[in-house]
């Protein structure tokens, strides 16, 4: 069997830089187990699989261990590939189906931006398992949907912050975000995933839909620049709109090939 196989560096205008995610368009839904081998076998962070003969399009996200529910970088890498592979040239967005409902993908000054559902973040207690994890104390701890939150003091710890990835895997979440506010940007933040294989995410679009609306509340705007802070990092340009956050960025295509098994 043979099925197209596309690399995409999301969130970055240039090679090597951003999140990188696999593509596959799909004309059939492959059995769940060979969609996790050919993640697993691809060692992304994200491998999204596009069933290109629904409308909306299906779109699933697999880590290398895990189908995960709701993925911004491989959605964005999806976006590019289907605008420029399968779509007719006059079209200037994109509707997904997924288990998080409908995503909504649109081109915007040579961008493609997201359309998710915002995250709410519920202000949690102290756990003295992220300050473990972490080595030090969150100024505040939120929960969202899938993961937490740890606001630090400044961009200087989260640059600095070697986490112990054992700790964060105990931990009852999909991954541990960090953040703070940036020196030269709105926020800044640093993705913990040991739980779906990802010791850390390079740029985590998904993990935006929890931020912008705590940073909406801090700063009184709903406007952003954010960086991830990773070794590739990212840049994102984020809106909060109602129950809504838009995360737009470059992307870069890498590769294309076949995948035979």
């Amino acid at each position: 069997m043979s099925i197209p196989i596309f690399q995409v560096d999301a969130f970055s205008s240039k090679c090597f830089g951003g999140n990188p995610a696999a593509v596959c368009p799909l004309e059939d839904w492959l059995p769940d187990e060979i969609m996790l081998s050919i993640a697993s076998e691809n060692n992304l962070s994200e491998t999204a699989f596009v069933n290109i003969n629904t409308r909306p399009f299906s779109i699933r996200w697999f880590t290398p261990t895990t189908e995960v529910d709701l993925c911004g970088h491989a959605t964005l890498a999806s976006a590019r590939i289907l605008f420029d592979e399968y779509v007719e040239s006059n079209i200037d967005e994109i509707i997904f189906s997924s288990n998080r409902g409908e995503l909504r993908a649109f081109k915007e000054n040579k961008k493609i931006f997201l359309d998710f559902p915002a995250d709410t973040p519920i202000r949690i207690n102290e756990d003295p398992l992220v300050t473990e994890s972490l080595g030090l104390r969150p100024k505040s701890l939120y929960r969202g949907t899938d993961d937490l939150l740890a606001i630090l003091q400044n961009e200087h710890e989260i640059r600095g912050m070697k986490p112990d990835f054992n700790k964060i895997a105990e931990l009852d979440c999909r991954g541990l975000i960090i953040s703070a506010k940036g020196n030269e940007v709105d926020f800044v933040s640093r993705f913990f995933g040991p739980n779906c294989g990802i010791n850390e995410d390079p740029v985590t679009g998904s993990a935006h839909t929890l931020m912008v609306p705590y940073w909406s509340g801090v700063l009184n705007k709903d406007d952003f620049i954010a960086k991830q802070l990773s070794a590739r990092g990212g840049h994102l340009e984020c809106k909060l709109s109602g129950d809504r956050v838009l995360l737009g960025g470059d992307s870069y295509r890498y590769l294309e090939g076949t995948i035979e098994f």
